[in-house]
């Protein structure tokens, strides 16, 4: 367990510092009133995670302790929608399109929603 969590947590930050100089090499030599910075991390992540996931299906040296580490960890710190993505592209496999679209337009709505309530509580404070 130890060493699955240290896997996580060095992937996740690896992950995390590449956001991070993708968003800052981006916003500075590109400015722009769209977040292309973040769309493009975004977009980065989950077809990174597609390409972790399709590898792991072919080859043997993808390990499990190396999913989590590529998978878990620096994609999820990369961005967590590569992540909602993945989660969605299982949902749609599996032909659970209900829960699909329930997971993806409340993830949304919710999510927009709860950021506007973390912003509004701080107000009141």
């Amino acid at each position: 367990m130890i060493k699955n969590l240290l896997l996580v947590a060095f992937g996740g930050g690896a992950g995390s510092m590449a956001r991070y100089l993708c968003q800052k090499w981006l916003s500075e030599d590109h400015p722009h009133p769209f977040p292309w910075a973040t769309f493009i991390v975004n977009l980065a992540g989950c077809f990174l995670i597609g390409v972790i996931y399709a590898a792991a299906e072919k080859v043997t040296f993808i390990t499990p302790q190396i999913r989590l580490l590529l998978v878990t960890g620096f994609c999820g710190g990369f961005t967590t929608f590569s992540t909602f993505a993945f989660e969605n592209m299982n949902l749609l496999r599996g032909n659970d399109t209900i829960y699909f679209l329930i997971y993806t337009i409340a993830s949304v709505v919710l999510g927009i929603a709860a950021v506007f309530g973390g912003i509004a509580i701080m107000k009141l404070l």
